[in-house]
This record gives C-alpha cells, structure tokens and sequence, in this order.
C-alpha cells in the first residue's frame, strides 16, 4: 500500500520504484489498472491497443489540422474510432515491427472498405509513445501481409511503409 501513496502523491516526473519490495509493485498494477479504467483511458485488459487508442484520439482533438475523432464501443468490428465528418479509423498500436491482426478483414478481397484510415501508434520498447502514422485504406491494402497459422492479415511497419504514410507525430 506504501507504493500506491507514494505514487498517488508524486508532484515530480522522478519516481523510484527500487526501494519498494516485490509485493508492493505487484500490488500496485491493479490498482493502476483501475485507476485507468476510471478515467477512461483504457476500456478492456488489451493495455498497449487502448493507450494507443486513447492516444491517437488525445493527438488529434489537439491539432487543429486534424478531425477530431470518438472512440467506438470496443466491441465494434474493424473501426475504433468515428470522425466528427463520419469517417472510419482502425488504431493499431504495437512496441514492434509489426501490429496484431486485423480479425474481422476477410483474407478474400471482396471490394469492400472496412475503413476509410488507419492510425499507427507506434510505441518503444519501454512503452513510451515513439510515432503515429495515418494510412488509407489503399495504403493499408499495399503493406498488409498474411500472418500464418491465424490467416489474417497484420501489418508489417517497414521504412517504405513509414515514408508512404502520412506521419501525425
């Protein structure tokens, strides 16, 4: 319980965990989840996918050269988010080389447009945001690769994947 005081008070960014014993930072995680959850931040337990979510959305209320956007419900297939013109973003967020798979796009194309763009929200291996990219949906059908043994499409984030898309921060 010391840590989760400690951590509710912090007044400066310079937080040192060292000094608390396992059990204390054990403890703390859940907490920490909830306390995300009531402040909307996250919605489900798929951590790194809603703070990107959460982030995509906070970075383009706050650049006016960018539609605002709201959160779907997260049982919504293939869309994440609505802009205030009805346009529909995917958000992938990923602290690697490639995202998680897109499960509701058929592996057949079937002419259909399941999203008018794609937010990237890249994340470091620390899980400090690194980069956000906006992809249509022809850029997306460009770079989608197979993703074996599921058969879903995922997407690989390359150099001339990065140069193409549209980069946000």
């Amino acid at each position: 319980m010391k840590i989760l005081n400690c951590f509710l008070n912090i007044s400066d960014n310079n937080m040192n965990l060292d000094k608390y014993n396992d059990d204390d930072l054990i403890d703390l995680y859940p907490k920490l989840l909830d306390q995300l959850k009531t402040r909307g931040i996250i919605r489900t337990r798929n951590i790194i996918g809603e703070l990107g979510e959460y982030i995509a959305k906070r970075e383009y209320k706050n650049n006016p050269k960018l539609p605002e956007l709201q959160l779907n419900l997260s049982s919504t297939k293939n869309i994440d988010a609505t802009s205030i013109k009805g346009e529909r973003y995917a958000i992938k967020s990923t602290s690697t080389k490639i995202t998680g798979v897109f499960p509701s796009i058929p592996t057949e194309d079937d002419g259909v447009v399941y999203f008018e763009y794609l937010i990237l929200v890249i994340f470091k291996k620390d899980y400090s945001l690194s980069e956000i990219y906006e992809l249509t949906w022809k850029e997306f059908l460009r770079f989608r690769k197979m993703k074996p043994p599921e058969n879903k499409f995922n997407l690989p984030v390359t150099n001339e994947l990065k140069q193409t898309a549209r980069k946000i921060i």
